[in-house]
């Protein structure tokens, strides 16, 4: 007879995720190891596939790690598993499911059971009790979970009492081998928990901060360290909310740095010390990244959302952490929250992106089962979507017009903000229009009445079409705009073909061999306007044209350790002669 076979399902964002929750659930049931398979998948995937791949497996327990990117994936897969093998029984956990439990059993008739809040210790004892062969009724001495009390078909569910908080370091380490993990994100926990009561955030529900002993964080970091491992993502919700321990992690890190691995951080702002910004500004560049969420500048409503803090301390923290020019930083914006309208998103947006983070990052409010926003949705006159991803349509203070106009701006700032691909060209643009928020608004309604939104463009392609959006706009010339655009792309990449509006490359043979000694690794592009370096952040005038040509080399084995841009040099006149 075949041993039991207990599936962990992951379907992720992307192939470079991964998912810890289901490694750590594994980690936990170590004794139960042998009989636990996990298998990961993408939402990228189609339904159908991942519904074969998992039948083919045959588990005899089938569960699900849930959240709002993969929900609808979930709910799809597990109804059609449930018909081809009705008697498996399915369970589910995660934030998903862990709230409104009556109305995710009535909504899902193919899940037996759900796992409620931290899992580790509820999945051991689940596994223990299929291995064992147990009886149903037996389910009740497990606490932390809730299942349908006659089987599948009945409406009778059984909620058993709450657990209490697990001891971070009983969970053991689940990274031992890293091939499974090969060129993917490692995501790391070293607490849980969050200090913060944001009502936006189902972090705000959690009944106790608490940390993993330092010594085993360190040990662990060692490994990923030893491994080479290329990102490690630390998903603790306020890294920095405890002054020592962040320390202790930074410290570490710096110490046993082999400059190949990457940390991310999501740190509180205003909580930096004097001791952890001088700390910071002495990192390897590219050792450090670090998500700030600011959400809004409107103190009313981050009043309204918990979220006490000084903006005029995140913006001081902020221009220290971006002096030094080392740390790779994320700045956070939310639209749809309370008391902030149209207008003052839009001051929100103007004041962040003033402060030039490496990426401003504009979310839509999701109204998440089990927070403190679900339960004012109505006094907030929230419209959301029905389904996962929950994000709010319109409230009291924002109608669905005017958060589409702030969908065309976010998309806009990905493509030509946060990309990172257009960064000389995009200095030079905030010079002329110095309202962000109407300069990306306005570029999306172009792409708008061009039909260009619903197509999939090459980067070139976002050149031509930003010189023909400027073009029409008549507020800067386009020489300056067409040298600034070939400069980026070559600041990126060693271009296979030259795009249509560049001149044929003139630059003599003895140049290119005296200076291109390693091939397609180099490039020399002449330009008539000098081009500010990556340590201005802004400028107040545009370049001025010059007389004559002024030669950059730009070499791509050199590469800036933050934004993987080439190193450029100017060659010296005297050189070229």
């Amino acid at each position: 007879m075949d041993k039991m076979k207990i599936l962990l399902t992951a379907i992720n964002a992307k192939y470079i995720h991964s998912n810890l929750a289901v490694y750590s659930l594994r980690a936990y049931a170590k004794e139960y190891r042998d009989f636990i398979e996990i298998k990961e998948f993408t939402i990228n995937q189609r339904s159908e596939y991942i519904l074969q791949e998992i039948y083919k497996i045959k588990p005899d327990v089938l569960c699900f790690s849930c959240y709002i990117w993969n929900y609808a994936y979930v709910r799809e897969i597990a109804a059609e598993f449930h018909k081809l093998v009705p008697n498996v029984p399915v369970w589910v956990g995660g934030p998903e499911v862990s709230y409104e439990i009556a109305g995710t059993f009535m909504e899902n008739p193919a899940f037996y059971g759900v796992m409620i809040g931290e899992g580790e210790a509820v999945f051991s004892e689940l596994a223990g009790h299929y291995i064992r062969g147990e009886q149903t009724e037996d389910l009740r001495k497990l606490r932390g979970i809730a299942y349908r009390n006659g089987g599948y078909g009945t409406e009778e569910i059984q909620i058993t009492g709450e657990r209490e908080p697990l001891d971070l370091n009983t969970i053991p380490f689940c990274y031992e081998d890293m091939e499974e993990f090969k060129n993917r994100i490692i995501y790391y926990e070293s607490s849980r928990g969050c200090p913060y009561r944001c009502s936006y955030c189902l972090s705000s529900v959690e009944k106790s901060l608490r940390f993993r002993d330092i010594k085993l964080v360190k040990e662990e970091l060692a490994f990923f360290i030893e491994k080479e491992v290329p990102q490690v993502k630390f998903v603790d919700r306020t890294f920095n909310c405890s002054h020592v321990h962040a320390m202790e992690i930074w410290k570490f890190i710096k110490e046993k740095d082999r400059g190949i691995t990457n940390f991310h951080f999501e740190i509180a702002g205003d909580l930096l010390t004097e001791e952890e910004l001088e700390l910071l500004s002495s990192l390897r560049p590219g050792l450090v990244q670090l998500e700030i969420g600011v959400q809004s500048t409107n103190e009313k409503t981050l009043k309204e959302i918990r979220r006490n803090m000084s903006l005029e301390d995140i913006r001081e923290k902020v221009k220290r952490i971006q002096k030094p020019g080392n740390i790779h930083e994320h700045l956070d914006l939310i639209a749809g929250l309370p008391y902030e309208g149209y207008e003052s998103f839009a001051k929100s947006f103007r004041d962040i992106y003033r402060l030039k983070p490496d990426q401003l990052q504009l979310g839509f409010l999701k109204v998440l089962k089990g927070s403190y926003m679900f339960e004012k949705k109505e006094e907030y006159g929230m419209i959301y979507r029905s389904q996962p991803p929950y994000e709010v349509l319109e409230t009291k203070w924002l109608s669905y017009g005017e958060m589409l106009s702030i969908k065309l701006v976010e998309e806009m700032l990905e493509v030509y903000y946060n990309s990172g691909q257009f960064q000389v060209t995009m200095k030079c643009l905030d010079v002329v229009y110095q309202d962000s928020f109407c300069f990306f608004l306005k570029l999306g309604k172009f792409y708008e009445r061009k039909g260009y939104l619903s197509m999939n463009h090459s980067r070139i392609r976002r050149c031509e079409i930003l010189l023909e959006f400027l073009g029409e706009d008549k507020k800067v010339s386009l020489d300056l705009i067409e040298q600034s655009l070939l400069f980026d792309l070559y600041y990126r990449e060693n271009l296979k073909s030259r795009p249509k509006w560049a001149a044929p490359l003139s630059v003599r043979s003895g140049i290119i061999k005296k200076y291109c000694k390693n091939g397609k690794l180099s490039h020399i592009e002449p330009f008539f306007y000098r081009f500010p370096g990556k340590e201005a952040k802004t400028i107040k005038e545009l370049p001025r044209r010059l007389e004559e040509e002024i030669y950059v080399l730009f070499e791509y084995e050199k590469r800036d350790a933050l934004d993987h841009q080439a190193k450029i040099t100017e060659i010296e006149k005297e050189e070229l002669q």
